[in-house]
């Protein structure tokens, strides 16, 4: 294969358009499929690539960018609201991952110096795959998700004191290679250096509050949106090379200045710009990691490099599993971020560049330690394919917290207080009916009691906390929940043992109606239909009909989709019949618009009374026998 830029472009290319949907579709994620792809493509499997070392350094970009785009999401309110987390778990992870790696290494014979140096280096996770595997598992907003991240920024932010303190623990004089990295900074006195760090952070922060926007908003009045592209992009390698000038870690920077300009008015701009940059660049990393894999050196001593992975995941994952129980989190959390940062990080590989060049590590070590930590990292998504299984047995042997006392409020019982049953109870509470509200989520019951609403915790499926909750003699039971099994099972439970309760249920969709029709409920609504009719009125508003006709369009359909709905119920077990059903009821319903348009306005309009077709649809879904 060529060497020329074209040819090495086009295998990397290749390699990652080929590998990673495979990887997706057997379920390994992207990440691992870039790892298993460089690999292909290194010099131990088709040698195809070219140096990867030269690759990693421009794709280790792409880590900036990621770092930026998370500084984005971070206003400094809730950065500074995160800090407890940060000092917190961040801290004493690097701690004792550091003094548990460095206690091994003094186990093992080596010079107390190399041991803690190597628990400094090793203590990092790599940002780039655990915010990748979040992202694309959806776990980001979780307290997973935020401790993981509250974590990697300590991290991140630790490399700077490591960077310091790695030359102090150094057994031989330093080789020049760090002189050269740092540059001019290093002519300077001691003072003049931390003058020059502190001026460097100083310069993003305030270039950030009061240049970027004029600017920004000169560059959006131009229209062209290469140009902004091409702003972003000055913007994000701007700060990293100040950054990096001074001695401090680019990714950092670009994570400062996305925090702040994370109050900006362009910053959903700047995402979708970054964004393909970014994806693009950490795949590259990816790719140059695994091609990167010395496995000449694996081959050499295989079950000491697979022994030092192993050791290194357990350990890391033991701290922050340890860290986690201590400090009460959920099982399942604890479980998510003892996984996901448990490999090595891609600081380390600079790191142990750096430590090689100012002979605080040996060159074989250090080359050692590069295959681990390149080995560690595929390891987190396998890891990761079996968390959905360990988290729901974690979560099914977790003891729930004791079922509140509860103190009927009146006739209505509401069993779920969601985005959905909220609106309900407080339509009711407006109107003086007090209600008697259970929940069995502890976080959305602590942050409603501290609005000031009265919400039980308690399972509403439950026969004994219904009786507490008063069903016995409510006139309304309100069945909000947003599991569908949950909702059937709740409402079976009414209908069997408080039958003078008239049961109003939310259904998830169309399908579940059905089913909640037949379990027995005496009024249903779906939870997207009239939200989703009242924004289809809206549109016929802006496309010139008039407001009332919009709305007598609504009504009609609502009143012909509640006609029909009982009638395709019975039906949908048979698709052939169901599907000839729904085509006829959608044929029958553009008859009914063009009848009622072609009959003009009318003084009586039966467009607006759905009383009597509700009543018709409670009649028919009641079952045989059962009070009306």
């Amino acid at each position: 294969m060529s060497e020329s830029f074209l040819g090495q472009a086009f295998v990397y290319l290749l390699a990652a358009v080929a590998a990673v949907p495979i990887a997706k579709r057997l379920g390994l994620g992207s990440v691992l499929g870039y790892l298993l792809a460089g690999v292909a493509i290194g010099p131990f499997g088709l040698h195809l690539a070219g140096d990867a070392g030269e690759v990693m350094h421009f794709a280790e970009f792409g880590v900036v960018m990621m770092l930026f785009l998370v500084g984005l999401e971070l206003r400094p309110a809730r950065l500074w609201a995160m800090r407890g987390p940060v000092l917190g778990a961040g801290g004493l992870q690097v701690g004792l991952t550091a003094l548990a790696v460095g206690g091994i290494g003094l186990a093992f014979g080596y010079d107390w110096r190399m041991a803690l140096a190597a628990g400094l280096i090793l203590a990092m996770s790599s940002t780039a795959i655990a915010l990748q595997i979040l992202a694309e598992r959806g776990l980001l907003k979780t307290g997973g998700g935020e401790t993981t991240f509250a974590v990697l920024l300590f991290q991140d932010v630790s490399v700077i004191p490591i960077l310091t303190v790695l030359p102090l623990l150094a057994l031989a004089p330093a080789t020049g290679g760090a002189a050269h990295a740092e540059g001019w900074i290093t002519t300077l006195p001691p003072w003049g250096q931390a003058a020059a760090v502190l001026g460097a952070v100083a310069a993003v922060v305030l270039a950030g509050r009061l240049l970027t926007r004029p600017v920004f908003r000169l560059i959006a009045e131009t229209r062209l949106r290469e140009i902004f592209t091409a702003s972003a992009l000055l913007l994000v390698v701007g700060i990293a090379l100040l950054m990096e000038s001074v001695g401090l870690s680019p990714a950092l920077g670009a994570f400062l200045g996305g925090v702040v300009l994370a109050d900006s008015e362009f910053r959903h701009e700047l995402e979708g710009d970054i964004e393909p940059f970014k994806g693009l660049l950490l795949g590259l990393f990816f790719l140059s990691v695994g091609a990167g894999i010395d496995f000449a050196q694996v081959a050499a001593a295989p079950l000491t490099v697979a022994g030092l992975v192993v050791l290194l995941v357990l350990v890391k994952a033991a701290v922050l599993a340890g860290l986690g129980l201590a400090s009460r989190r959920p099982r399942t959390e604890v479980l998510l971020t003892a996984l996901v940062l448990s490999q090595g990080g891609e600081f380390a590989f600079v790191l142990l560049a750096f430590a090689t060049q100012n002979g605080v590590l040996p060159a074989a070590e250090a080359s050692l330690l590069v295959s681990v930590v390149a080995l560690s990292m595929p390891m987190t998504p396998l890891l990761m394919m079996a968390y959905g299984r360990l988290a729901d047995r974690l979560a099914d042997t977790d003891l729930a917290p004791e079922p509140d006392a509860i103190e009927p409020q009146g006739s209505v019982v509401i069993a779920g207080f969601g985005r959905f049953g909220q609106i309900v109870g407080r339509l009711l509470m407006a109107q003086g009916h007090p209600v008697t509200v259970l929940d069995h989520d502890m976080e959305t019951i602590e942050a409603l009691r501290r609005f000031g609403f009265r919400v039980f915790y308690g399972d509403a499926s439950r026969l004994d906390l219904l009786q507490a909750a008063g069903a016995a003699e409510a006139a309304l039971v309100v069945v909000a929940t947003d599991a569908p099994e949950t909702t059937l099972s709740i409402i079976g439970t009414v209908r069997r043992h408080f039958p003078q309760a008239q049961i109003l249920a939310r259904a998830n969709d169309r399908s579940h109606a059905y089913a909640v029709i037949e379990a027995g409920a005496h009024a249903m609504v779906r939870e997207t239909f009239g939200s989703a009719l009242e924004l289809g009125i809206e549109a016929l508003r802006r496309l010139g009909l008039p407001a009332y006709e919009a709305e007598r369009a609504g009504r009609l359909f609502r009143r012909h989709d509640l006609r029909t709905l009982h009638r395709l119920g019975a039906l949908r077990d048979d698709d052939g019949r169901y599907r000839v059903a729904v085509r006829e009821a959608s044929e029958q319903l553009v008859g009914v618009l063009e009848r009622d348009q072609a009959r003009g306005r009318i003084a009586t309009d039966d467009g607006w009374d759905t009383t009597g077709v509700a009543e018709e649809v409670r009649r028919q879904a009641a079952p045989s026998g059962a009070e009306s």
